[in-house]
């Protein structure tokens, strides 16, 4: 076990590297100039953009910049914004971080009490009309894109309805003095939305490996035996199924991780939420470099890091695994 989880951590750290390093130089590749959009409202002499281009490296060849991007990270250091006047991107990144970890945490939490549930009744009402029924709306869900569903849901609930609010984590109107409670009171609304709809399109999967799991479980000797002793059925659904499908859905629950830190740029765009993803989604649109490189990071490690521990929960759990 010991070998294999160094050779599987060694892969992670490398399939880390590559993406990374293959993100610096793709998004260089991209026609725009990242000191374009400051000089939208009032032109810049040369000698300005001159400057600018030196203070953030950009005179330099790719392969030099990354030897600066590279020396700079290993100094704890991320860079400073292009389009926001310099500030530091790890201040931008800690900034932006508990809002994509809220929503994250939410729909994830969501996601897998409802996605269980639903897959393990799924299992059990196996070719009923029901079934199949629930089966279609969770894989059309699936399918929609997660900026599409948002916007429906923006327009119906706020537009429309006027129940719930659209955009922002806050309301403009919160006093800065406002207690805890308030606080909390005004965010609960404001985080209905996002989280709806980042749950409504990740449901299917986990209601689908979840119904697998359960029909596997359903095959297994345990179960048969269980069913010869004459126990009851919501005994041998819920003591031994939904025990033995565990252990794969933990594995998923590894690869659900990144939703953690990664979110949904499509949805905290539509939605004007504060996070991780629209600070990158803004960052590639003004295709300022250091920013796009802090927020691909922290993405990039969450991946790596859900599908390493997804592996590492999956052998565990499985003893037949282990022996390879």
């Amino acid at each position: 076990m010991s070998g294999w989880l160094l050779r599987r951590s060694l892969q992670a750290v490398l399939t880390y590297v590559v993406a990374v390093s293959l993100i610096f130089f793709l998004m260089r590749l991209v026609p725009g100039d990242p000191l374009a959009r400051l000089s939208d409202d009032k032109p810049m002499p040369p000698e300005a953009v001159a400057a600018l281009r030196a203070r953030y490296g950009l005179d330099q060849p790719a392969t030099r910049q990354f030897g600066v991007f590279i020396s700079q990270l290993l100094h704890g250091d991320l860079g400073r914004s292009i389009e926001r006047g310099g500030r530091p991107v790890t201040a931008l990144v800690i900034e932006r971080l508990p809002a994509t970890l809220l929503l994250g945490g939410s729909a994830l939490l969501l996601n897998l009490t409802l996605g269980l549930w639903l897959g393990a009744w799924q299992a059990t009402h196996r070719g009923t009309r029901g079934e199949r029924a629930v089966g279609a709306v969770s894989l059309a869900l699936y399918a929609m894109p997660s900026f599409w569903l948002g916007l429906v849901l923006a327009w119906a609930f706020g537009t429309e309805l006027r129940w719930l609010p659209v955009a922002f984590m806050t309301s403009p109107w919160l006093s800065p003095t406002a207690s805890l409670a308030a606080r909390v009171a005004d965010v609960l609304p404001h985080l209905v939305l996002p989280v709806l709809t980042l749950t409504l399109v990740t449901l299917g999967a986990t209601a689908r490996y979840q119904r697998g799991a359960m029909s596997e479980a359903f095959s297994l000797g345990t179960v048969r035996a269980a069913r010869s002793r004459g126990l009851t059925e919501s005994v041998i659904r819920w003591r031994y199924a939904w025990r033995s499908a565990l252990g794969p859905m933990l594995a998923l629950f590894g690869l659900w991780l990144p939703m953690l830190v990664a979110g949904s740029v499509f949805v905290e765009s539509v939605f004007a939420w504060p996070g991780i993803g629209s600070l990158a989604a803004d960052a590639i649109a003004s295709r300022d470099y250091p920013v796009i490189m802090g927020t691909t990071l922290l993405v990039s490690a969450a991946v790596v890091g859900g599908n390493l521990l997804a592996d590492v929960l999956h052998r565990w759990l499985d003893p037949r695994l282990r022996e390879t």
